[in-house]
């Protein structure tokens, strides 16, 4: 938790329109790209392992994260948020959300083996995704409860009068 609310300090910190090119470091502000090795601390999580389509539930509540070219995307509850995958001595989502949402701006990378990915964000939620499969739907969703109610039968319609033609 201490690592996220020092990489979102350090956003915030950088980036006005005075200060384009003028970043500190050699990372900071650099938006991580496929292929960019991470240390060991990473738990294989450089952007590339990152690509592609997360789904999961988290406290009920279905959460969808899309990763291309160092882009994200993610709907989770009421939020729809957008941002990067950052470099920021280790791989992070950097994210602004719509509706004032703010619990899911600044994500760490816990885990990820490629088919469960695991992240926690500044504002303490956690997420825990599975990797969709392109073009499979998946599997692990919950069935339908099997003591539904049946139906009630539809009446007939009643016949409607014939309408004369406007001729």
């Amino acid at each position: 938790m201490v690592a996220a609310l020092a990489a979102s300090l350090a956003l915030t910190a950088c980036g006005s329109d005075d200060d384009a090119g003028k970043a500190s470091g050699p990372d900071a502000g650099s938006s991580a790209t496929p292929g960019d090795a991470q240390g060991p601390e990473g738990a294989g999580t450089d952007a590339a392992a990152l690509e592609g389509t997360w789904v999961g539930l988290t406290d009920g509540k279905n959460v969808t994260l899309s990763i291309t070219a160092g882009k994200v995307a993610l709907v989770a509850d009421q939020a729809v948020c957008q941002g990067d995958v950052k470099d920021m001595g280790e791989v992070m989502l950097a994210l602004k959300c719509t509706g004032g949402a703010d619990d899911r701006t600044m994500g760490a990378i816990e885990s990820n083996d490629g088919k469960k990915l695991v992240l926690s964000w500044d504002g303490g939620v956690k997420d825990t995704l599975s990797k969709a499969d392109p073009g499979r739907l998946p599997t692990d969703l919950p069935s339908l409860p099997s003591d539904l109610p049946s139906l009630p039968e539809m009446p007939e319609a009643p016949e409607l009068p014939e309408v004369p033609s406007a001729s």
